[in-house]
């Protein structure tokens, strides 16, 4: 019998081997991947395009516009931490050490293949470049809760967003921040939808990055917080039903898991504050003890009244707000699902925190324009399944504003401080400044280590130009120099012509920001 059956069975194998393949699944149900890459469908081209087109727009000529006041001075911590493997947690002033982490990854890699010039502008602004288009990304992954359309229409609003785009190309926290407050809802709604542990735990590691990016976690927390009971009673009082949800299975351990992904969150947040327990428990500390100095500062610098934010973005944003404006007011009339009520909730939460708060800066705005891009990809998906001429009408002259101005502020006007999202912000003049210091250099024989005394308080971001010049010092005061390059403050010209005239020619004065000119001298040669 056991003879007859073995005979069975390897005829049956043959027979089966030498048939043709027959795929059991249906080709409607067949998943994205199971297809040839020439058979994506629209939906994954257009997604794919917006991809590639956000990237073009956030690397190109990335090194062009010259770093801001804040940019110099992080990448003064960058340079510490690349060159010394040493950077510590400052609560009194700077933000969360995420940033100063990822760019030595970007700038690790960039040295294998430039050696010495790995710690560069383009470096370090890849960092933003990346996690900017990682924004675009995560809205496509919306594409459940916003609809076809909904979905790339976000995400094409991010991708060319005149602030999107500027702050994504600026080495600073802020493009950081949103990424990862995004990325707590895209993990939980994936989560809830799958019931899969590793979307937990992404969710889990998001909220720690998030905390470990900047202290205004507490706003973002405190925001989705209040949004989450609004969404719920809004949507009983309007009968929309719950999205459905996978339950976990029977035999998980709803305190090993949850407890999981709390120990995750522990663990991430002290190995960033610690500086990988480098600066172990002080760092933690300092982490909450930072609230004691971001109150007073909220209350004390850029103070500005509530409705700036809405002038701003009016200004630099007028197609986002629009749209956005328009989709928060079919969202609360005609929601269909609990996220869109619950992005409303978050977009007029938001708006509402940061106007309520004096301090204010044009970076900020990422944070209320968020959520207003996702409401605008949800109200033009409704009106595309109701008139599909009329969301297009919208949206393509929207879209051709958003790249207007994101390519005049990015590459053009991005010193001009008419705009926005220019605030405070180098003049160009400056990278003419270090051209001329890294001219004199080359003619001398000290080369690099030719000495630089920076006697203006007013130099930033000067110190990340001259970072490999090891003989630069900054005093912040006029004193008695020999070395052969000065910078002096246009308020210290009268006393170092008094002072040291004789020895040093002027070579031009070049504007630092709006208020602060620079005046560059050089010693005479010995007759």
């Amino acid at each position: 019998m056991t003879k007859i059956s073995r005979t069975a069975r390897r005829q049956r194998a043959r027979a089966q081997s030498q048939a043709p393949f027959v795929n059991p699944i249906p080709a409607s149900q067949r998943t994205p991947a199971a297809r040839p890459f020439l058979r994506l469908s629209a939906w994954e081209w257009w997604a794919g395009g917006i991809l590639v087109g956000s990237l073009i727009l956030r690397l190109f000529d990335l090194s062009m516009k010259v770093l801001h006041h804040d940019e110099g001075v992080n990448g003064l911590f960058m340079t510490t931490l690349f060159r010394a493997g040493y950077y510590h947690y400052d609560p009194s002033n700077y933000h969360g050490p995420t940033l100063y982490y990822f760019g030595w990854i970007t700038t690790t890699i960039n040295s294998l293949f430039f050696g010495k010039a790995g710690l560069s502008t383009d470096a370090i602004r890849m960092v933003t470049v990346l996690f900017g288009v990682g924004v675009v990304w995560l809205l496509l992954c919306l594409r459940r809760q916003l609809g076809d359309f909904g979905s790339l229409t976000a995400a094409a609003l991010a991708a060319i967003s005149p602030g999107f785009v500027f702050f994504s190309r600026y080495f600073i926290h802020e493009v950081l921040f949103v990424f990862f407050s995004l990325g707590i809802v895209v993990a939980w709604l994936r989560f809830r939808e799958t019931a899969k542990p590793r979307y937990l735990m992404l969710a889990s590691a998001s909220a720690a990055l998030l905390g470990a990016t900047k202290e205004t976690w507490v706003i973002t927390i405190a925001v989705g917080a209040i949004a989450i009971p609004c969404t719920i009673i809004y949507s009983r009082l309007l009968n929309i039903p719950s999205e459905p949800t996978v339950p976990l299975p029977a035999n998980t351990n709803n305190l090993n898991l949850y407890g999981t992904a709390a120990l995750l969150f522990v663990t991430v947040w002290v190995l960033f504050y610690s500086s990988f327990f480098t600066n172990f428990p002080q760092g933690v500390y300092d982490s909450f003890l930072t609230f004691t100095y971001w109150f007073k500062t909220s209350s004390s610098a850029h103070r500005y009244g509530w409705q700036e934010y809405l002038q701003w973005l009016w200004k630099a944003e007028p197609a986002t707000v629009v749209l956005g404006g328009l989709g928060l007011g079919l969202t609360f009339a005609t929601a269909r699902n609990r996220f869109a009520v619950f992005a409303a909730f978050w977009a007029v939460g938001i708006l509402g925190a940061y106007s309520l708060v004096p301090y204010k800066t044009p970076w900020l705005s990422l944070n209320i324009l968020l959520p207003f891009i996702v409401v605008a990809g949800y109200g033009l998906e409704q009106i595309h399944r109701w008139l599909r001429p009329a969301a297009w009408l919208l949206l393509v002259p929207g879209l051709a504003i958003c790249l207007y101005m994101a390519i005049g502020v990015s590459f053009f006007r991005y010193d001009d401080d008419r705009e926005p999202y220019v605030y405070a912000h180098t003049n160009r003049e400056l990278l003419l400044m270090v051209d001329q210091i890294n001219n004199v250099a080359e003619h001398d024989p000290a080369g690099n280590d030719i000495g630089v005394t920076v006697m203006s308080p007013e130099h930033w971001p000067l110190p990340w130009y001259l970072r490999d010049y090891k003989n630069a010092g900054y005093w912040g005061k006029v004193i008695d120099s020999r070395e052969p390059i000065l910078v002096v403050h246009e308020t210290q010209v009268q006393e170092v012509e008094e002072k040291l005239g004789a020895n040093y020619r002027l070579v031009r004065s070049y504007t630092l920001r709006p208020g602060n000119r620079l005046f560059l001298y050089v010693r005479k040669s010995p007759n």
